[in-house]
């Protein structure tokens, strides 16, 4: 029978530690505080492995390596993938869902959504709000938590251009399209939407920063 030592126990918990670090620094500090699906399965995943390796005597450490190997590489595929292909950060982390827009729900969205009735009126009500006729504009995000502006407040501003890519989602909450956009950068002396990092609409303006 084979035995478990606590040098050997120390040794995977040490290398889970430091893969964990690594991977924090190089993809992002996304992992401290997820704001998508798969910031937080990356999360899991390495619990995972950690958890089911280092009481395990028929994995060695070096076969742990290689497996701490395989999950870094799969993580940093991951990401290079959703920052060169707006489709496949689309697919992966989804995209934000507007539920109200002006005081009427969207029962559809909801759906699309997972959201049962009851869910969507506790998150409204953990945030002070009563009724959906209190609300102009509820955005559900990628990590599942409600941005609400209420009826008189002014709107935030909103990001309609990200990692060079357009959101046409929050083009239609700020009632443009990608021509008057495309129109109104080109204004401004931006012909390549792919040279922005960030564009902002707020109140009518635009804030932009290339890469």
């Amino acid at each position: 029978m084979v035995t478990l030592s606590y040098l050997d126990i120390a040794i995977k918990l040490a290398l889970g530690l430091l893969s964990l670090v690594f991977v924090i620094n190089v993809s992002g500090k996304g992992n401290l505080a997820p704001s998508s699906a798969t910031d937080q399965v990356q999360n899991y995943v390495l619990g995972g492995i950690v958890g089911g390796v280092i009481y395990s005597t028929s994995v060695t450490i070096v076969q742990y390596i290689i497996i701490l190997l395989i999950w870094l590489g799969l993580v940093l595929l991951l990401k290079w993938a959703k920052s060169s292909s707006s489709v496949v950060k689309r697919i992966m982390d989804g995209e934000p869902v507007i539920l109200i827009q002006r005081g009427d729900l969207d029962v559809e969205a909801c759906r699309h959504a997972g959201l049962t009735a009851q869910e969507v009126a506790f998150k409204l009500r953990s945030q002070g709000v009563y009724s959906i006729r209190e609300v102009k504009r509820a955005v559900l995000e990628q990590n599942g938590q409600l941005i609400i502006v209420k009826a008189g407040e002014e709107n935030p501003k909103y990001p309609v251009i990200t990692d060079g890519s357009i959101q046409t989602n929050v083009l239609e909450m700020v009632e443009h399209d990608e021509e008057w956009l495309t129109s109104r950068l080109k204004d401004m002396g931006y012909d390549n939407i792919s040279d922005i990092f960030l564009a902002e609409y707020d109140h009518g303006n635009l804030t932009v920063v290339i890469y």
